[in-house]
């Protein structure tokens, strides 16, 4: 008996202790401090003066306003709509559509027999509805042959530049990302031509997407992951008005393509020697990269060198690049290197 009493003791403080860390899960994790709305201040009647604009643009367009909200963190007053498919847009700077996606998306959306994630969409000074998040969606709505389709309406478009971090409904690849950050460039070049390229760091993510961008633009097949890392290192945001930092930018890829073409010549002449490694783009872009061996710090704003001047001591050595140094035992190294970042 007491050996039972025991156990059932035991069980009971067992239990206690599980019941505390259950409750202990819904407070803020430890240094965090409560932000945002509460409850209270959330809700938005239909008719009130912050989204009465939104309705009205909603049922202009064929829709049915469902609901509006301040958004819990930042506040920002939002709509939740139903909208028909021909009353929005893919916002102009946005990656590629990729049919097989698309169609891939709408068959699973299908078989739930539910669109359950809503388009975000930004109204634009032209009045027109944007989406700068749900491309795939909405195309995956027409292969549907849906009437209606549900967004989250915000009234503010800078919002449309904002997107990009928060986008999950395909994962961007290189090319994808640095497509979409350099037509968004172009598209803010033309609206704010005196802004500085740095005012925009949080739009475009990373610098070397500017200059992989245009890269992609004139290359589809740029093989940007083997100078992604020297990138990183010497790339960063122009203190200079965003055109002028574009043209700018027009030149270093240009250099880079040009690179790329010795780099090509290199490795025809390394596969012409019997060297048939996968890692041949990489082992040779490393042997030429002047700052391989320079480490970056974290918040680090100053480069090794700047960009200019990394792009010309890289065409120096990829001109003078002997392929007969070149050894079996280097190549292996480089795909150890390669191995240990997969």
């Amino acid at each position: 008996m007491a050996i039972q009493k025991k156990s059932t003791t035991a069980r009971k403080s067992k239990t206690a202790k599980t019941g505390t860390v259950k409750r202990r899960q819904g407070k803020l994790a430890p240094g965090a401090k409560a932000r945002g709305l509460e409850a209270a201040q959330v809700a938005i009647a239909l008719d009130s003066p912050e989204v009465t604009d939104l309705a009205t643009l909603v049922r202009e367009a064929g829709g049915a306003p469902i609901g509006a909200y301040h958004e819990p963190l930042g506040g920002r007053a939002l709509m939740l709509a139903s909208i028909p498919l021909s009353a929005v847009q893919p916002t102009p700077f946005q990656r590629d559509l990729s049919p097989t996606h698309a169609k891939r998306l709408a068959q699973k959306i299908d078989e739930t027999s539910a669109f359950l994630d809503p388009l975000i969409v930004v109204r634009g000074d032209d009045g027109r509805l944007w989406t700068p998040n749900g491309r795939h969606r909405l195309a995956a709505g027409k292969v549907l042959g849906l009437r209606q389709i549900t967004a989250l309406i915000s009234p503010d478009e800078s919002l449309a530049y904002r997107i990009l971090a928060l986008n999950t409904e395909k994962a961007h690849n290189l090319r994808d990302r640095s497509l979409e950050v350099i037509r968004m460039a172009r598209s803010l070049a033309k609206r704010q031509s005196q802004s500085r390229e740095s005012q925009f760091a949080a739009e475009f993510e990373a610098p070397e997407l500017l200059t992989l961008g245009i890269v992609y633009e004139k290359a589809s097949r740029f093989a940007g992951g083997a100078y992604s890392a020297f990138l990183k290192k010497v790339d960063r945001f122009s203190e200079r008005a965003l055109p002028v930092s574009l043209r700018e930018r027009q030149d270093y890829a240009s250099r880079l393509l040009e690179i790329d073409a010795q780099v090509k010549r290199i490795i025809a002449a390394l596969q012409a020697k019997g060297f048939k490694s996968p890692y041949l783009r990489n082992y040779v872009v490393a042997r030429i990269n002047p700052v391989r061996f320079h480490k970056v710090k974290k918040g680090d704003t100053k480069p090794p060198m700047p960009l200019a001047q990394a792009l010309t001591r890289m065409t120096a050595a990829s001109k003078g690049f002997k392929v007969e140094s070149v050894s079996n035992a280097d190549l292996a190294w480089v795909a150890v290197g390669a191995g240990a970042t997969e």
